[in-house]
Protein backbone atom coordinates (compact mmCIF):
# COMPACT_ATOMS: atom_id res chain seq x y z
CA UNK A 1 0.00 0.00 0.00
CA UNK A 2 2.71 2.44 0.95
CA UNK A 3 4.79 1.60 -2.55
CA UNK A 4 1.34 2.78 -4.88
CA UNK A 5 0.07 5.73 -2.61
CA UNK A 6 3.92 7.40 -2.51
CA UNK A 7 3.32 7.95 -6.52
CA UNK A 8 -0.51 8.77 -6.36
CA UNK A 9 0.61 11.52 -3.89
CA UNK A 10 3.10 12.91 -5.63
CA UNK A 11 0.99 13.02 -8.58
CA UNK A 12 -1.60 14.96 -6.66
CA UNK A 13 0.84 17.69 -5.73
CA UNK A 14 2.12 17.90 -9.13
CA UNK A 15 -1.23 18.28 -10.38
CA UNK A 16 -1.95 21.33 -8.08
CA UNK A 17 -0.40 24.44 -10.51
CA UNK A 18 -2.82 22.99 -13.80
CA UNK A 19 -5.99 24.24 -12.15
CA UNK A 20 -4.76 28.23 -13.32
CA UNK A 21 -2.36 28.13 -16.28
CA UNK A 22 -1.38 31.05 -18.24
CA UNK A 23 -0.95 30.65 -21.81
CA UNK A 24 1.31 32.69 -22.92
CA UNK A 25 2.89 33.11 -26.73
CA UNK A 26 5.92 34.91 -27.77
CA UNK A 27 4.23 37.58 -29.58
CA UNK A 28 2.30 38.47 -26.38
CA UNK A 29 5.22 38.14 -24.13
CA UNK A 30 6.57 40.58 -26.42
CA UNK A 31 3.73 43.02 -26.30
CA UNK A 32 3.78 43.15 -22.40
CA UNK A 33 7.79 43.38 -22.39
CA UNK A 34 7.45 46.69 -24.98
CA UNK A 35 4.65 48.30 -22.63
CA UNK A 36 6.05 47.12 -18.75
CA UNK A 37 9.21 46.80 -19.40
CA UNK A 38 11.16 49.20 -17.08
CA UNK A 39 14.57 49.41 -18.42
CA UNK A 40 12.37 50.83 -21.57
CA UNK A 41 10.50 53.21 -19.62
CA UNK A 42 13.50 54.53 -18.13
CA UNK A 43 15.36 54.99 -21.42
CA UNK A 44 12.32 56.37 -22.80
CA UNK A 45 12.56 58.96 -20.17
CA UNK A 46 16.47 59.56 -20.99
CA UNK A 47 15.18 60.40 -24.61
CA UNK A 48 12.39 62.82 -23.23
CA UNK A 49 15.55 64.43 -21.17
CA UNK A 50 17.67 64.59 -23.85
CA UNK A 51 14.95 66.52 -26.57
CA UNK A 52 14.24 69.00 -24.02
CA UNK A 53 17.87 69.99 -23.31
CA UNK A 54 17.78 70.22 -27.18
CA UNK A 55 15.10 72.69 -27.08
CA UNK A 56 17.03 74.57 -24.39
CA UNK A 57 19.77 75.28 -26.37
CA UNK A 58 18.15 76.58 -29.59
CA UNK A 59 17.10 79.29 -26.86
CA UNK A 60 20.63 80.03 -26.85
CA UNK A 61 20.12 82.14 -30.61
CA UNK A 62 17.22 84.46 -28.82
CA UNK A 63 17.73 87.48 -26.77
CA UNK A 64 17.48 86.90 -23.28
CA UNK A 65 14.54 88.95 -22.08
CA UNK A 66 14.46 89.90 -18.12
CA UNK A 67 13.20 91.66 -15.33
CA UNK A 68 14.38 93.41 -12.50
CA UNK A 69 12.91 94.73 -9.60
CA UNK A 70 15.57 97.20 -6.97
CA UNK A 71 15.96 98.44 -4.01
CA UNK A 72 19.14 100.44 -3.24
CA UNK A 73 20.14 102.80 -0.24
CA UNK A 74 23.20 104.79 0.09
CA UNK A 75 25.05 106.45 3.44
CA UNK A 76 23.71 110.01 1.75
CA UNK A 77 22.27 111.64 -0.82
CA UNK A 78 23.69 112.55 -3.99
CA UNK A 79 24.22 116.52 -4.89
CA UNK A 80 25.44 118.58 -6.88
CA UNK A 81 27.11 121.90 -5.05
CA UNK A 82 26.84 124.75 -7.23
CA UNK A 83 27.77 127.16 -4.62
CA UNK A 84 31.58 128.27 -6.02
CA UNK A 85 29.48 129.49 -9.67
CA UNK A 86 27.20 131.76 -7.15
CA UNK A 87 30.45 132.90 -4.92
CA UNK A 88 32.31 133.82 -8.46
CA UNK A 89 28.99 136.04 -10.17
CA UNK A 90 27.61 137.55 -6.97
CA UNK A 91 29.70 140.04 -7.10
CA UNK A 92 29.50 140.82 -11.17
CA UNK A 93 25.81 141.67 -10.14
CA UNK A 94 26.18 143.45 -6.86
CA UNK A 95 28.91 145.86 -8.88
CA UNK A 96 26.85 146.46 -12.22
CA UNK A 97 23.53 147.19 -10.22
CA UNK A 98 25.12 149.87 -8.32
CA UNK A 99 27.90 151.18 -10.34
CA UNK A 100 28.59 152.00 -14.03
CA UNK A 101 27.37 154.09 -16.87
CA UNK A 102 25.12 151.63 -19.55
CA UNK A 103 23.74 153.19 -22.84
CA UNK A 104 22.47 152.02 -26.34
CA UNK A 105 19.54 150.54 -25.36
CA UNK A 106 16.61 149.71 -27.61
CA UNK A 107 13.76 152.25 -27.10
CA UNK A 108 10.67 149.41 -26.74
CA UNK A 109 8.02 152.31 -27.35
CA UNK A 110 6.61 151.91 -30.74
CA UNK A 111 5.48 155.14 -30.70
CA UNK A 112 8.69 157.13 -30.60
CA UNK A 113 11.56 154.27 -31.60
CA UNK A 114 11.23 155.62 -35.16
CA UNK A 115 12.55 158.96 -34.00
CA UNK A 116 14.37 157.88 -30.97
CA UNK A 117 15.78 154.19 -31.80
CA UNK A 118 17.83 154.02 -28.48
CA UNK A 119 17.00 155.48 -25.21
CA UNK A 120 18.85 158.29 -23.62
CA UNK A 121 22.08 157.10 -21.21
CA UNK A 122 20.40 157.55 -18.08
CA UNK A 123 17.44 156.14 -18.77
CA UNK A 124 19.24 152.90 -20.04
CA UNK A 125 21.64 153.42 -17.26
CA UNK A 126 18.58 153.04 -14.58
CA UNK A 127 16.78 150.22 -16.96
CA UNK A 128 20.13 147.77 -17.07
CA UNK A 129 20.73 148.58 -13.17
CA UNK A 130 17.18 147.51 -12.72
CA UNK A 131 17.25 144.47 -14.29
CA UNK A 132 20.84 143.13 -12.45
CA UNK A 133 19.20 143.96 -9.37
CA UNK A 134 16.40 141.53 -10.18
CA UNK A 135 19.13 139.03 -11.16
CA UNK A 136 21.02 139.32 -8.16
CA UNK A 137 17.99 139.01 -5.82
CA UNK A 138 17.79 135.53 -8.23
CA UNK A 139 21.34 134.43 -8.03
CA UNK A 140 21.04 135.03 -4.09
CA UNK A 141 17.53 133.15 -3.87
CA UNK A 142 18.44 130.12 -6.14
CA UNK A 143 19.07 126.50 -5.33
CA UNK A 144 22.92 126.37 -5.08
CA UNK A 145 23.37 122.65 -4.19
CA UNK A 146 21.31 120.28 -5.98
CA UNK A 147 20.20 116.50 -5.27
CA UNK A 148 20.44 114.70 -7.85
CA UNK A 149 19.30 111.12 -6.31
CA UNK A 150 18.29 110.48 -2.72
CA UNK A 151 19.51 108.13 -0.52
CA UNK A 152 16.88 105.46 -1.08
CA UNK A 153 15.19 104.58 -4.62
CA UNK A 154 13.50 101.45 -6.19
CA UNK A 155 13.30 100.99 -9.99
CA UNK A 156 11.36 98.49 -11.98
CA UNK A 157 13.01 97.56 -15.06
CA UNK A 158 12.82 94.90 -18.36
CA UNK A 159 16.55 94.35 -19.81
CA UNK A 160 17.45 92.19 -22.61
CA UNK A 161 20.70 90.73 -23.78
CA UNK A 162 21.06 89.21 -27.19
CA UNK A 163 24.38 87.51 -28.13
CA UNK A 164 25.57 88.43 -32.03
CA UNK A 165 28.75 86.57 -32.15
CA UNK A 166 30.28 84.37 -29.43
CA UNK A 167 32.83 82.30 -31.30
CA UNK A 168 31.16 79.33 -32.35
CA UNK A 169 29.67 78.57 -28.94
CA UNK A 170 25.83 78.36 -29.56
CA UNK A 171 26.27 76.69 -32.72
CA UNK A 172 28.70 73.92 -30.96
CA UNK A 173 26.40 73.61 -27.79
CA UNK A 174 23.44 72.93 -30.50
CA UNK A 175 25.35 70.15 -32.52
CA UNK A 176 26.18 68.58 -29.67
CA UNK A 177 22.91 68.60 -28.09
CA UNK A 178 21.42 67.28 -31.16
CA UNK A 179 24.17 64.75 -31.01
CA UNK A 180 22.93 63.37 -27.65
CA UNK A 181 19.35 63.07 -28.59
CA UNK A 182 20.69 60.52 -31.32
CA UNK A 183 23.10 58.72 -28.26
CA UNK A 184 19.57 58.28 -26.89
CA UNK A 185 17.86 56.54 -29.66
CA UNK A 186 20.86 54.61 -29.59
CA UNK A 187 20.73 53.89 -26.25
CA UNK A 188 16.88 52.94 -26.61
CA UNK A 189 17.81 50.57 -29.59
CA UNK A 190 20.42 49.17 -27.44
CA UNK A 191 18.38 48.72 -24.41
CA UNK A 192 15.42 47.57 -26.56
CA UNK A 193 17.90 44.55 -28.02
CA UNK A 194 18.76 43.51 -24.29
CA UNK A 195 15.60 42.96 -22.82
CA UNK A 196 14.50 41.30 -26.02
CA UNK A 197 17.20 38.91 -25.46
CA UNK A 198 16.28 38.71 -22.15
CA UNK A 199 13.09 37.74 -22.81
CA UNK A 200 14.06 35.00 -25.44
CA UNK A 201 16.46 33.90 -22.49
CA UNK A 202 13.72 33.07 -20.15
CA UNK A 203 10.45 32.54 -21.98
CA UNK A 204 12.59 29.56 -24.14
CA UNK A 205 14.38 28.92 -20.99
CA UNK A 206 10.84 28.65 -19.39
CA UNK A 207 9.94 26.00 -22.50
CA UNK A 208 13.02 24.14 -21.78
CA UNK A 209 12.49 23.38 -18.24
CA UNK A 210 8.96 22.75 -18.74
CA UNK A 211 10.30 19.98 -21.09
CA UNK A 212 12.69 18.55 -18.88
CA UNK A 213 9.79 18.50 -16.42
CA UNK A 214 8.25 16.45 -18.93
CA UNK A 215 10.95 14.23 -20.08
CA UNK A 216 11.48 13.53 -16.18
CA UNK A 217 7.77 12.77 -15.86
CA UNK A 218 8.41 10.15 -18.16
CA UNK A 219 11.52 8.67 -16.73
CA UNK A 220 9.42 8.73 -13.63
CA UNK A 221 6.73 7.16 -15.46
CA UNK A 222 9.12 4.15 -16.82
CA UNK A 223 10.71 3.59 -13.70
CA UNK A 224 7.33 3.28 -11.56
CA UNK A 225 6.54 1.09 -14.12
CA UNK A 226 9.79 -1.29 -14.05
CA UNK A 227 9.88 -0.95 -10.52
CA UNK A 228 6.50 -2.53 -10.66
CA UNK A 229 7.26 -5.28 -13.19
CA UNK A 230 10.52 -6.02 -11.14
CA UNK A 231 8.13 -6.52 -7.71
CA UNK A 232 5.87 -9.33 -10.19
CA UNK A 233 9.22 -10.90 -11.12
CA UNK A 234 10.41 -11.32 -7.70
CA UNK A 235 7.29 -12.05 -6.12
CA UNK A 236 7.73 -14.94 -9.35
CA UNK A 237 11.05 -16.30 -8.43
CA UNK A 238 12.40 -15.06 -11.75
CA UNK A 239 14.81 -12.00 -10.31
CA UNK A 240 16.45 -11.53 -7.01
CA UNK A 241 15.66 -9.02 -4.24
CA UNK A 242 19.28 -7.08 -5.41
CA UNK A 243 17.56 -6.24 -8.91
CA UNK A 244 14.44 -4.99 -6.69
CA UNK A 245 16.48 -2.94 -5.20
CA UNK A 246 18.04 -1.62 -7.90
CA UNK A 247 14.74 -0.62 -9.43
CA UNK A 248 13.54 0.92 -6.00
CA UNK A 249 16.51 3.15 -5.87
CA UNK A 250 16.33 4.16 -9.21
CA UNK A 251 12.25 4.93 -9.28
CA UNK A 252 13.17 6.84 -5.96
CA UNK A 253 16.42 8.87 -7.79
CA UNK A 254 13.86 9.94 -10.98
CA UNK A 255 11.41 10.72 -8.41
CA UNK A 256 13.98 13.52 -6.46
CA UNK A 257 15.58 14.90 -10.56
CA UNK A 258 11.58 15.59 -11.23
CA UNK A 259 11.35 17.43 -7.96
CA UNK A 260 14.11 19.19 -9.21
CA UNK A 261 13.19 19.88 -12.27
CA UNK A 262 9.97 21.58 -11.25
CA UNK A 263 11.53 23.60 -8.93
CA UNK A 264 13.64 24.75 -11.92
CA UNK A 265 10.88 25.50 -13.94
CA UNK A 266 9.14 27.51 -10.71
CA UNK A 267 12.40 29.70 -10.50
CA UNK A 268 12.49 30.27 -14.38
CA UNK A 269 8.59 31.03 -14.73
CA UNK A 270 9.21 33.63 -11.57
CA UNK A 271 12.63 35.17 -13.56
CA UNK A 272 10.25 35.50 -16.50
CA UNK A 273 7.51 37.48 -14.81
CA UNK A 274 9.93 39.41 -13.46
CA UNK A 275 11.03 40.24 -17.01
CA UNK A 276 7.69 41.21 -18.50
CA UNK A 277 7.48 43.22 -15.04
CA UNK A 278 3.87 41.30 -14.51
CA UNK A 279 2.76 39.55 -11.53
CA UNK A 280 0.68 36.36 -12.52
CA UNK A 281 -1.52 34.26 -10.19
CA UNK A 282 -1.96 31.42 -12.79
CA UNK A 283 1.55 29.65 -14.14
CA UNK A 284 3.10 30.57 -17.02
CA UNK A 285 2.83 28.09 -19.96
CA UNK A 286 4.81 29.13 -22.96
CA UNK A 287 2.68 28.23 -25.57
CA UNK A 288 5.18 29.13 -28.86
CA UNK A 289 8.23 25.80 -28.61
CA UNK A 290 12.02 25.44 -29.45
CA UNK A 291 12.59 25.96 -33.16
CA UNK A 292 15.48 25.42 -35.08
CA UNK A 293 16.37 27.18 -38.39
CA UNK A 294 17.58 25.39 -41.70
CA UNK A 295 17.99 28.10 -44.15
CA UNK A 296 20.82 30.89 -42.32
CA UNK A 297 22.77 33.69 -43.84
CA UNK A 298 26.66 33.22 -43.83
CA UNK A 299 28.76 34.81 -41.49
CA UNK A 300 29.99 37.72 -43.59
CA UNK A 301 26.19 38.76 -44.07
CA UNK A 302 25.94 38.94 -40.19
CA UNK A 303 29.22 41.09 -39.82
CA UNK A 304 28.30 43.52 -42.18
CA UNK A 305 24.63 44.15 -40.81
CA UNK A 306 26.89 44.48 -37.30
CA UNK A 307 28.90 47.24 -39.15
CA UNK A 308 25.84 48.99 -40.54
CA UNK A 309 23.16 48.87 -37.26
CA UNK A 310 24.92 47.35 -33.79
CA UNK A 311 23.99 50.67 -31.67
CA UNK A 312 26.94 50.19 -29.78
CA UNK A 313 29.15 51.48 -32.95
CA UNK A 314 26.77 53.96 -33.76
CA UNK A 315 27.03 55.71 -29.96
CA UNK A 316 30.79 55.86 -30.25
CA UNK A 317 30.42 57.68 -33.56
CA UNK A 318 28.23 59.80 -31.94
CA UNK A 319 30.83 60.33 -29.37
CA UNK A 320 33.52 61.47 -31.84
CA UNK A 321 31.25 63.78 -33.13
CA UNK A 322 30.35 64.87 -29.91
CA UNK A 323 34.12 65.36 -29.27
CA UNK A 324 35.05 67.27 -32.01
CA UNK A 325 32.33 69.82 -31.17
CA UNK A 326 33.91 70.13 -27.77
CA UNK A 327 36.83 71.07 -29.70
CA UNK A 328 34.90 73.50 -31.42
CA UNK A 329 33.92 75.37 -28.01
CA UNK A 330 36.98 75.05 -26.81
CA UNK A 331 37.75 77.33 -29.86
CA UNK A 332 34.91 79.78 -28.88
CA UNK A 333 36.62 79.99 -25.63
CA UNK A 334 39.65 81.82 -27.00
CA UNK A 335 37.24 84.28 -29.22
CA UNK A 336 35.50 87.67 -27.93
CA UNK A 337 31.68 87.66 -27.49
CA UNK A 338 29.49 90.61 -28.82
CA UNK A 339 25.86 91.15 -27.71
CA UNK A 340 23.52 93.86 -27.62
CA UNK A 341 21.81 94.76 -24.96
CA UNK A 342 19.25 97.39 -23.07
CA UNK A 343 17.01 98.22 -20.18
CA UNK A 344 13.68 100.42 -20.06
CA UNK A 345 12.11 101.73 -16.74
CA UNK A 346 9.15 100.47 -16.48
CA UNK A 347 8.01 102.15 -13.08
CA UNK A 348 10.61 103.67 -10.48
CA UNK A 349 10.31 105.00 -6.43
CA UNK A 350 12.34 108.27 -6.15
CA UNK A 351 14.73 107.60 -8.67
CA UNK A 352 16.70 110.64 -10.31
CA UNK A 353 14.43 112.51 -13.14
CA UNK A 354 18.55 113.07 -14.95
CA UNK A 355 17.86 109.27 -15.45
CA UNK A 356 17.20 108.22 -19.07
CA UNK A 357 13.67 106.44 -19.36
CA UNK A 358 15.94 103.80 -21.84
CA UNK A 359 19.46 103.01 -22.92
CA UNK A 360 20.52 100.23 -25.49
CA UNK A 361 23.81 99.40 -26.66
CA UNK A 362 26.46 97.25 -28.25
CA UNK A 363 28.80 95.48 -25.57
CA UNK A 364 32.63 93.52 -26.96
CA UNK A 365 33.86 90.97 -23.90
CA UNK A 366 37.25 89.55 -24.83
CA UNK A 367 39.22 87.52 -22.42
CA UNK A 368 43.27 88.49 -23.12
CA UNK A 369 44.48 86.10 -20.25
CA UNK A 370 43.00 83.60 -17.93
CA UNK A 371 45.89 81.51 -16.45
CA UNK A 372 46.11 79.47 -19.92
CA UNK A 373 42.65 77.84 -18.98
CA UNK A 374 41.22 78.16 -22.15
CA UNK A 375 44.03 76.92 -24.13
CA UNK A 376 44.34 74.02 -21.49
CA UNK A 377 40.48 73.26 -22.17
CA UNK A 378 41.04 73.07 -25.91
CA UNK A 379 43.94 70.65 -25.44
CA UNK A 380 42.17 68.39 -22.77
CA UNK A 381 39.05 68.11 -25.70
CA UNK A 382 41.55 67.41 -28.11
CA UNK A 383 42.44 64.16 -25.55
CA UNK A 384 39.30 63.58 -25.29
CA UNK A 385 39.23 62.48 -29.47
CA UNK A 386 41.66 60.51 -28.89
CA UNK A 387 40.46 58.69 -26.28
CA UNK A 388 37.05 58.24 -28.26
CA UNK A 389 39.44 57.25 -31.12
CA UNK A 390 40.58 54.69 -29.40
CA UNK A 391 37.44 53.35 -27.79
CA UNK A 392 35.76 53.23 -31.20
CA UNK A 393 38.92 50.44 -32.74
CA UNK A 394 37.98 48.36 -29.50
CA UNK A 395 34.44 48.37 -29.75
CA UNK A 396 34.35 47.34 -33.58
CA UNK A 397 37.14 44.42 -32.32
CA UNK A 398 34.84 43.36 -29.96
CA UNK A 399 31.43 43.59 -32.20
CA UNK A 400 33.58 41.51 -35.04
CA UNK A 401 34.58 38.88 -32.71
CA UNK A 402 31.23 38.76 -30.60
CA UNK A 403 29.61 37.98 -33.96
CA UNK A 404 31.95 35.37 -35.31
CA UNK A 405 31.68 33.83 -31.77
CA UNK A 406 27.86 33.66 -31.58
CA UNK A 407 27.48 32.62 -34.96
CA UNK A 408 30.35 29.52 -34.47
CA UNK A 409 27.49 28.95 -31.10
CA UNK A 410 24.10 29.09 -33.44
CA UNK A 411 25.69 26.79 -36.03
CA UNK A 412 27.60 24.33 -33.45
CA UNK A 413 24.22 24.06 -31.88
CA UNK A 414 22.09 23.62 -34.77
CA UNK A 415 24.73 20.73 -35.45
CA UNK A 416 24.16 19.25 -32.77
CA UNK A 417 20.37 18.82 -32.73
CA UNK A 418 20.20 17.36 -36.32
CA UNK A 419 23.26 15.34 -35.26
CA UNK A 420 21.17 13.85 -32.00
CA UNK A 421 18.19 12.60 -33.89
CA UNK A 422 19.92 9.59 -34.58
CA UNK A 423 21.08 9.20 -30.94
CA UNK A 424 17.12 9.86 -30.35
CA UNK A 425 15.94 7.06 -32.59
CA UNK A 426 18.42 4.58 -30.93
CA UNK A 427 17.73 5.47 -27.65
CA UNK A 428 14.37 5.03 -27.81
CA UNK A 429 14.23 1.83 -29.78
CA UNK A 430 16.50 0.74 -27.36
CA UNK A 431 14.63 1.23 -24.25
CA UNK A 432 11.52 -0.40 -26.04
CA UNK A 433 14.11 -3.66 -26.76
CA UNK A 434 15.64 -3.68 -22.97
CA UNK A 435 11.86 -3.24 -21.25
CA UNK A 436 10.65 -6.46 -23.20
CA UNK A 437 13.57 -8.44 -22.60
CA UNK A 438 13.52 -7.46 -19.20
CA UNK A 439 9.83 -8.72 -18.88
CA UNK A 440 10.75 -11.74 -20.50
CA UNK A 441 13.34 -12.38 -18.25
CA UNK A 442 16.53 -11.81 -20.93
CA UNK A 443 17.73 -8.61 -19.34
CA UNK A 444 18.34 -7.07 -16.08
CA UNK A 445 16.88 -4.06 -13.88
CA UNK A 446 20.59 -2.00 -14.63
CA UNK A 447 20.15 -2.58 -18.55
CA UNK A 448 16.26 -1.41 -18.18
CA UNK A 449 17.29 1.57 -15.50
CA UNK A 450 20.41 2.67 -18.18
CA UNK A 451 18.85 2.40 -21.24
CA UNK A 452 15.69 4.62 -19.83
CA UNK A 453 18.18 7.32 -18.35
CA UNK A 454 19.93 7.25 -21.73
CA UNK A 455 17.21 8.16 -23.20
CA UNK A 456 16.51 10.83 -21.23
CA UNK A 457 19.33 12.18 -21.32
CA UNK A 458 19.18 12.09 -24.91
CA UNK A 459 16.03 14.36 -24.95
CA UNK A 460 17.20 16.86 -22.55
CA UNK A 461 20.92 17.33 -24.39
CA UNK A 462 18.74 17.55 -27.21
CA UNK A 463 16.81 20.10 -26.13
CA UNK A 464 19.20 21.89 -24.86
CA UNK A 465 20.88 22.29 -28.01
CA UNK A 466 17.81 23.50 -29.65
CA UNK A 467 17.55 26.36 -26.91
CA UNK A 468 21.15 27.26 -27.19
CA UNK A 469 20.39 27.57 -30.81
CA UNK A 470 17.78 29.94 -29.97
CA UNK A 471 19.91 31.90 -27.34
CA UNK A 472 22.85 32.30 -29.80
CA UNK A 473 20.30 33.26 -32.62
CA UNK A 474 19.00 36.13 -30.31
CA UNK A 475 22.60 36.76 -29.29
CA UNK A 476 23.85 37.21 -32.77
CA UNK A 477 20.64 39.10 -34.01
CA UNK A 478 21.18 41.52 -30.81
CA UNK A 479 25.06 42.49 -32.12
CA UNK A 480 24.09 43.16 -35.05
CA UNK A 481 21.49 45.76 -34.73
CA UNK A 482 18.51 43.87 -35.99
CA UNK A 483 16.66 42.28 -32.96
CA UNK A 484 13.31 42.79 -34.00
CA UNK A 485 14.27 40.32 -36.62
CA UNK A 486 13.80 37.58 -34.08
CA UNK A 487 9.95 37.03 -34.23
CA UNK A 488 10.31 36.98 -38.07
CA UNK A 489 13.10 34.25 -38.32
CA UNK A 490 10.89 32.20 -35.58
CA UNK A 491 8.00 32.04 -37.48
CA UNK A 492 9.71 30.09 -40.05
CA UNK A 493 11.81 27.85 -38.08
CA UNK A 494 11.32 24.16 -37.58
CA UNK A 495 9.39 23.01 -34.57
CA UNK A 496 11.34 20.69 -31.91
CA UNK A 497 8.87 19.18 -29.44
Amino acid sequence: MKRILYPVTFFAMMALPLWGQKYLSFPDALLLLKGNSHVLKQTEFLQKEKQAENMANKGLRLPNVSLSANYMAMSENLELDLTPVKDAITPLYSSLSKYGTFSGVPNPDPNTNVAMPYLPDNISTAAVRDKLSKGLDAVNSGEWVKTIQEKQFATVNAGFVWPLYTGGKINAANKASQLRCNEADEIMRQRDGEVINELVERYFGLKLAQSVVEVRKTVYNGLQQHFSDAQKLRDNGMIADAELLHAKMFFYEADRELKKSVREARIVADALQNTLAVAFTDSIVPNDPLFVINDIQPLNWFSQKATDKNPQLAQVELKKSLALQGIKAARAGLMPTVAAMGTYDLANYKLSPYMPEWVVGVGLQWTLFDGATAARKLKASKLVFEQVQQADMKANSDVGTGVTKYYQEMMSAKEQVEQMQTSLDFATEYLRIRERAFKEGMATSTEVVDAQLNLAKVRTERLSAVYKFDVSMMRLLQICGIPEWFEQMRQTGIVIN
